[in-house]
């Protein structure tokens, strides 16, 4: 079976984890970088078989180059599309679903051959469960599952594609951070919090945690939605803000799969729970098993005299 598959990069992230997701299913791999030479660069040493680069101009977003991406997949006919659950690459992985005439599925964790078919497993119910398709034809998914840290090899030749000036269609006038959760996304630090936490006069504890860090506050969905002490900018999960901290502190946070996936790239998870059955301790990297209350004033006095 010809299986030639194509990953979209519009950035680094999960890049390593797409390589090794489509490399098990054989055939040539080839990363077609939407972005700056440097990033492309960057990518060839990897361990991708090809690396094409739609060097974008500049003032000019990704999203306006999608035709020619488009078209540059129709001619090479992959049998696998990968792209990265951002906003970019969905929308690119769209235009070349089109153009392939592709199926089109998100949220896939995991890739596997059966005789002339992929099978996509995808996660359902709020990350609950994993679903197999078995597509025959052509397949375009967005890539949800682990990230791989792939070892730097000898790069491999950078192919500049030829691309057209979009013109006057799509152009960037202005970047503006609309709120301060902004930060949220970029943020190298974050504290997260659950249910766990007894009253939102008790945020009072997360605030000193937060500056003791140098950090973002993030929480879970049922504490935005249920109890309505965070507004919706500050869920993260896979349904709101997916983020990658360096650091990511759980406070009184159960673990759920929602809330999991939407920090499935940070460096270190550590947890902060009473619950020695919590699901979360199976999913950090540090477990602090004891009361929120006599755990987290600890932590705001070790950050304070360490940084």
């Amino acid at each position: 079976m010809n299986m030639k598959s194509w990953i979209i990069i519009i950035d680094e992230r999960r890049a390593g984890g797409m390589l090794d997701a489509a490399k098990k299913l054989g055939g040539q791999v080839t990363a077609a970088v939407v972005g700056s030479r440097a990033l492309a660069d960057s990518i060839a040493k990897l361990g991708f078989d090809q690396v094409l680069c739609f060097e974008t101009a500049e003032g000019i977003p990704a999203e306006a180059y999608a035709l020619q991406v488009a078209e540059a997949a129709k001619a090479a006919a992959p049998r696998l599309v990968l792209a990265s659950d951002s906003s970019v690459g969905r929308m690119l992985l769209g235009s070349v679903a089109a153009k392939l005439n592709a199926t089109m599925i998100g949220a896939v964790r995991l890739l596997a051959v059966d005789g002339e078919s992929i099978v996509a497993s995808r996660s359902t119910a709020d990350g609950k469960l994993l679903e197999d398709i078995e597509v025959p034809g052509a397949l375009a998914a967005i890539f949800d599952g682990e990230d791989v840290e792939a070892s730097s090899t000898k790069p491999v030749p950078v192919e500049l594609m030829p691309v057209e000036d979009p013109g006057t269609t799509m152009r960037m006038v202005e970047t503006i951070e609309a709120e301060e959760a902004a930060g949220l996304l970029t943020a190298a630090r974050v504290v997260g919090v659950g249910v766990g936490l007894a009253s939102k006069d008790d945020l009072k504890l997360i605030d000193d945690l937060a500056a003791a860090m140098h950090a973002e506050k993030a929480c879970t969905l049922p504490v935005c939605d249920d109890m309505r002490w965070f507004p919706s900018n500050r869920v993260v999960g896979s349904s709101h803000s997916q983020i990658a901290p360096e650091l990511y502190i759980a406070v009184g946070i159960s673990g759920q799969p929602q809330h999991m996936s939407g920090i499935r790239d940070a460096k270190v998870v550590v947890a902060v729970n009473n619950d020695p059955e919590a699901r979360i301790f199976k999913n950090c990297d540090y477990g602090i098993l004891g009361d929120l209350y006599k755990v987290v004033p600890e932590l705001i006095s070790a950050f304070k005299n360490n940084g």
